[in-house]
């Protein structure tokens, strides 16, 4: 069995490459000239970080990378409540180290300016779409209820072995597809404070709704997937 340290150092490499692989493809390539991998792009580079991670160091820490997912796994009964704390600090830190390393990386060429957002979730006037600070936290809640609710059924004991990372992975790449223009997709607060933490202002201002709707949705698939669970016994 993996020791603690052994664990966090595990959270802490899966959601350094979540933020790295997804917000790097935002602000380095999505709109990179003539071969710009666009929305469907960078919506596939979240979720291949989640797939491959979860592949690599799934077995010891678990392969959450997210608060969000830590919290809908103890509400689950999945996950001990004395190991969150650990958890939320080293998915936390490792998303800001993914930030910084991307922040070097990105300002290494001439005109690059955090103005244009660093790949922040907003609401408003920095939605990608313009949506609403209720459209925002309704899409939060519902796109991270679902993805706990894959999460916790694709990784449950009668699901089929060594598959929950694929459908894992193409969850969150099919949350990206539709929440992107609404919220820039956060679902993940950690994934959300390495990048506001870089641009400061409005994303550190709006970063409250990238915590509280993640965790709302998140105890929510905790609940709901104990009563299925009680359902099919």
């Amino acid at each position: 069995m993996a020791s603690t340290s052994q664990k966090l150092l595990a959270e802490t490499l899966g959601t350094f490459w979540l933020v790295f692989g997804g917000c790097g493809s935002a602000v380095i390539a999505a709109a990179f000239p003539n071969v710009g991998i666009g929305l469907l792009g960078v919506s596939l580079a979240f979720g291949l970080t989640v797939l491959t991670m979860a592949y690599t160091v799934g077995h010891i820490s678990g392969g959450h990378f997210n608060p969000a997912v830590s919290i809908g796994l103890m509400v689950g009964g999945r996950f001990k409540s004395s190991e969150l704390p650990g958890y939320v600090v080293a998915q936390v830190v490792g998303a800001i180290a993914a930030a910084g390393v991307l922040y070097a990386i990105a300002s290494g060429t001439s005109g690059f300016s955090t103005a244009g957002g660093f790949a922040s979730n907003g609401y408003g006037d920095h939605s990608p779409g313009g949506y609403s600070l209720m459209a925002a936290l309704i899409t939060e809640v519902v796109m991270t209820f679902f993805f706990l609710i894959i999460i916790l059924g694709s990784t449950g004991a009668k699901a089929p072995a060594g598959f929950a990372p694929i459908a894992i992975g193409l969850g969150l790449t099919l949350i990206h597809l539709v929440s992107i223009p609404v919220t820039n997709t956060s679902v993940n607060p950690a994934r959300s404070t390495g990048q506001a933490i870089f641009v400061g202002g409005w994303a550190l201002e709006q970063l409250w709704l990238f915590w509280v709707a993640p965790i709302v949705g998140a105890v929510l698939a905790g609940i709901v997937h104990k009563m299925l669970d009680r359902s099919k016994a």
